[in-house]
C-alpha cells in the first residue's frame, strides 16, 4: 500500500487523530504512576512521532488529494451544521498542525535529557498542551475554540511551573491572570457574535453576516472587536505582551521552545475570523479593523526590537525575538493582501522554528557558563538528585589520561561541541533578524515585494504609508537584532585562554540540529513552500470553498432496524 493510498484510507477519521492521540496518550500516562519516568518520557516521543506522521499526512492530503477545494470536514457528534461539533482541516490548519508537532517532538526529546526529571507531570501535561493547540488550529466553532483555549491555558500553566522557584511562580501567576482577562473578553465577544448571528459555527456565521440589518451590524464589529482583543492576548501584541518576556525566560528550555507558538495560534485565531466574517466582498464591513491590525503591528515590531537591543539576557532576548515576528506578521496579515499574507505564512514557519531552536539554545548555552563559572564543582551524588543545578555532564573530565597539551585523550571530539552552539546561534540570529540567505529574509524580502507592488511586479500603483512605515521597521528590526546577537555571541562564545570546552549530550543536539536542518529545507524548498503558502493565502481570501464545503456536509446515515434485528442503511 502506498502512502496516498494510506491517506485515502485513513481519511476523514485522520482528521480527528492530532486531537485523540495526545488525549490518550496523557491518559495512559497518568495511569503508569510518577515512578515510571522512563517509561512516560518513550511513550510521549513515540506520540508526537506519530502526530508529526498524522499532520505531514494531512498536509499530504490537501497539497494533492483534496482538490478542488483541499478542505476536509469531520463531525465527531455526526450532527448537522451549525449545531454539532465540527473539526475542518485545510491549507492553513494543516500547516499549523505540522507546525506545532514538530515542535512538540523537539521539545520532547531534549526534555528527555534532564528537564523531565524536575516535576511528576511533565509529560501528561506536556500532551494535554499538544492536544490544546491541535484543537485550536483543527475546530470549526468559536465554542470549541474556547474550550480548547482553555485545556492549553490549563497546561500551559502547568508547564510553566515545571521545575519550581519563585521567579516560574511569578511569571505563571502574571501568565495566568492575563489569560483569564482573556477568557472573559473572549467569552463576551462569542456572546455578542452569537446575539446577533445567532450561530458559533465560524462557516455558518460567516454566511448570516452579509444579511445582518444595518442597525445590528455595529454591535456585530462590537463583538468581534472584543473577541480580537482575546486573541491579541496571545499574539502577544502590545501593550498587551508586558507579561511575555519573564514568563518565556523564565520557563524551562523545552516548555519556551513549544510555547514559541503559542504567539502563533492568536495570529492564527485573527486570520482565520477575520477572512472569513470580514472578507474583501463583504461591503462596508470588508477587512474590519485591517488599519488597527496595521498599526499595532508596527508597534509591537518597535516594542521587539528595542527589547532585543536593551536585555543582555539570553533568555529575554528569546522572548523579545517571539514578540517582534508577532509584531512582523500582525502587521503583514493586516494589509489584507493574498501575496504579502504568503509571505506572512512562510515567515512564520521560519521565524517559529528559529525561536524554538533558540530557546533550546539558551539552555545549553547557559549551563555551559555554569560550567565555566564553577569549573571545580563534581556532583559526587547521583546526577538526577540535582540533573539542573551544575550538569556534570557538561564539565571537564577528570582523572583520564591526558595529553602533552594536557587535554583529556578521551573524548577528542570535546572541540566540536563550542563550533555546535556557536554556529547554531549563528543561524537562528541571522534567521531572527532576517539576513541573507536564510528563510527570514525569504518571508520578509516576500512581503515587502507585496506591499511595494501591490498590482504585481510592472504595474504601477500607490504604495501605502503603512507599507513604508513597515519597510523601514524591518530594516531597522533587523539591524537592531544583528546588533544584539552580535554582542551576545561576542560575550559568551569569545573564549578566553583556558575556558574548559564542555561535552553534550546527543539528545540534546539533535532535536536542535533537526530544526535548523528545517531551515535549511525551507531555503532550499523555497519555491514550493511559497507556493503552498501562496495557495493558503488565496484560499484564504476568498473562503467561499471553505464555507461551502463545510456547511454542504452532511451527516453520515444512522443504521435502521430490519425487523428481524438485522441492520441496514
Amino acid at each position: 500500500m502506498t502512502f496516498a493510498q494510506l491517506v485515502e484510507r485513513l481519511m476523514p477519521h485522520l482528521i480527528i487523530a492530532p486531537i485523540l492521540l495526545p488525549m490518550a496518550t496523557a491518559a495512559v500516562m497518568l495511569l503508569l504512576g510518577d515512578t515510571r519516568r522512563p517509561l512516560k518520557a518513550a511513550v510521549n516521543v513515540a506520540s508526537c512521532a506519530l502526530g508529526v506522521f498524522c499532520a505531514a499526512a494531512l498536509v499530504y492530503w490537501v497539497q494533492h488529494m483534496g482538490a478542488p477545494q483541499a478542505v476536509g470536514v469531520y463531525m465527531p457528534s455526526n450532527w448537522p451544521v451549525p449545531f454539532g461539533i465540527v473539526l475542518v482541516v485545510d491549507r492553513l490548519s494543516a500547516m499549523m498542525l505540522l507546525l506545532s508537532s514538530v515542535l512538540g517532538l523537539a521539545s520532547v526529546l531534549y526534555a528527555c535529557a534532564r528537564w523531565d526529571k524536575a516535576g511528576v507531570h511533565f509529560h501528561p501535561l506536556f500532551q494535554l498542551q499538544l492536544m490544546g493547540l491541535n484543537g485550536a488550529f483543527l475546530t470549526a466553532d468559536l465554542f470549541n475554540l474556547f474550550v480548547f483555549f482553555e485545556i492549553m491555558l490549563a497546561a500551559s500553566y502547568g508547564l510553566l511551573l515545571h521545575g519550581s522557584g519563585w521567579a516560574r511562580v511569578r511569571a505563571s501567576l502574571h501568565y495566568i491572570a492575563m489569560n483569564l482577562m482573556a477568557s472573559s473578553l473572549f467569552l463576551i465577544g462569542v456572546a455578542m457574535l452569537y446575539g446577533v448571528t445567532g450561530t458559533l459555527n465560524m462557516a455558518d456565521m460567516a454566511i448570516m453576516v452579509p444579511a445582518i440589518p444595518e442597525n445590528d451590524r455595529g454591535l456585530l464589529h462590537a463583538g468581534a472587536a472584543i473577541l480580537v482583543v482575546a486573541f491579541l492576548v496571545k499574539a502577544a501584541a502590545w501593550p498587551l505582551n508586558f507579561w511575555l518576556p519573564s514568563t518565556y525566560s523564565s520557563a524551562s528550555a523545552p516548555v519556551s521552545a513549544l510555547f514559541a507558538i503559542m504567539t502563533k495560534l492568536g495570529l492564527y485565531s485573527i486570520l482565520r475570523m477575520w477572512t472569513l466574517l470580514f472578507p474583501q466582498d463583504a461591503g462596508v464591513s470588508a477587512y474590519f479593523g485591517g488599519p488597527v491590525l496595521v498599526g499595532l503591528g508596527l508597534i509591537t515590531l518597535a516594542f521587539g526590537a528595542i527589547g532585543i537591543i536593551a536585555t543582555q539576557h539570553l533568555g529575554r532576548m528569546a522572548a523579545f525575538c517571539v514578540i517582534l515576528s508577532s509584531g512582523t506578521l500582525l502587521a503583514a496579515l493586516g494589509f489584507g493582501q493574498p501575496d504579502v499574507t504568503g509571505g506572512a505564512l512562510y515567515y512564520t514557519l521560519g521565524s517559529t522554528l528559529a525561536i524554538s531552536a533558540f530557546f533550546l539554545l539558551v539552555d545549553l548555552i547557559d549551563r555551559t557558563r555554569q560550567v565555566e563559572d564553577r569549573p571545580d564543582y563534581v556532583n559526587e551524588a547521583d546526577p538526577d538528585d540535582e540533573p539542573f543545578a551544575y550538569p556534570v555532564d557538561l564539565m571537564p573530565v577528570r582523572d583520564v589520561n591526558l595529553d602533552e597539551d594536557e587535554q583529556a585523550l578521551f573524548g577528542r571530539a570535546i572541540p566540536a561541541a563550542m563550533a555546535f552552539l556557536g554556529l547554531s546561534f549563528i543561524v537562528c540570529g541571522l534567521t531572527i533578524a532576517g539576513l541573507p540567505p536564510l528563510p527570514g529574509f525569504v518571508g520578509k524580502v516576500v512581503i515587502l515585494s507585496g506591499l511595494l507592488n501591490p498590482n504585481g511586479f510592472g504595474h504601477d500603483a500607490q504604495v501605502s504609508t503603512g507599507a513604508w512605515v513597515l519597510l523601514a521597521l524591518l530594516v531597522i528590526g533587523g539591524l537592531l537584532t544583528t546588533i544584539a546577537v552580535s554582542r551576545a555571541g561576542v560575550r559568551y562564545f569569545w573564549a578566553p585562554e583556558g575556558r574548559p570546552v564542555p561535552r553534550l549530550r546527543v539528545i540534546e543536539t539533535l532535536p536542535i540540529g533537526a530544526l535548523l536542518l528545517l531551515l535549511g529545507v525551507l531555503v532550499w524548498q523555497a519555491d514550493a513552500v511559497l507556493r503552498y503558502a501562496n495557495a493558503t493565502a488565496l484560499s484564504l481570501h476568498d473562503p467561499k470553498d471553505y464555507i461551502g464545503t463545510v456547511v454542504s456536509t452532511k451527516p453520515v446515515p444512522s443504521p435502521t432496524a430490519t425487523g428481524e434485528g438485522g441492520l441496514r442503511r
